[in-house]
């Protein structure tokens, strides 16, 4: 498995049209169809760490998808909470002024500073995103939760993880065009970010974890 691997191995499974368009109507439907998503994903992470260029079955694959739904949900709401904080602060601190002269400006100040810090946390939620699928892959909710082994996972090779991480998002981005279009090209689009993710995630495996080579 390649990066360019990651853009192309879906489309070897000759049913894969008929694999993406039900998984993509299941996807729609709020909670159920993104937690069934991701186990979608777990799965096909399976078949590509098995050597295997087919996409699972499509279905509501939901006990595998409710551990990494809920690492991903549990390391985005902790993320937040600095800037959740400087929020509430600076509403405190405005409302307690009327928002007039120098209260006004220092809540200002804080409202400034959270939006910086929600967006610092996007971007390291986005770098961990590879280790904490890849963790829960291998070892269930425990597995994405365990802090440290994300960390050093994420942190072994940083550059790999930087590249991971951007084409993690690159994917993102995919899917999210089909659903500005339309619904119907994002019933193709959705599901292809993750087969995009599950390629990137098995290469980012290969890489992170791949030993060194013996000094000559």
């Amino acid at each position: 498995m390649t990066i360019s691997d990651s853009f192309t191995w879906a489309f070897k499974d000759p049913q894969w049209p008929g694999k993406m368009l039900v998984q993509g109507l299941i996807a729609f439907i709020p909670i159920v169809g993104w937690i069934a998503m991701l186990g979608w994903l777990m799965l096909a992470i399976d078949n590509l760490r098995a050597g295997k260029t087919e996409l699972p079955p499509a279905g509501f694959h939901l006990e595998r998808g409710a551990a990494p739904f809920l690492a991903l949900l549990i390391y985005g709401l902790g993320l937040s909470i600095p800037g959740d904080v400087l929020i509430v602060v600076g509403v405190i601190v405005a409302a307690a002024n009327h928002g007039s002269g120098a209260a006004g400006a220092g809540a200002g100040a804080l409202f400034a500073l959270a939006y910086l810090l929600y967006f610092a946390a996007g971007l390291l939620l986005r770098f961990l995103t590879p280790a904490i699928i890849l963790n829960t892959n291998r070892g269930g909710f425990g597995g994405g939760m365990d802090i440290q082994k994300v960390w050093q996972l994420s942190t072994f090779n940083v550059g790999t993880a930087v590249i991971a991480a951007l084409l993690v998002w690159v994917a993102s981005i995919i899917g999210g065009v089909g659903i500005t279009l339309c619904i119907i090209p994002a019933l193709f689009t959705v599901p292809y970010e993750n087969t995009i993710t599950a390629g990137v995630v098995v290469w980012f495996e290969r890489e992170q974890t791949a030993k060194p080579a013996p000094a000559a």
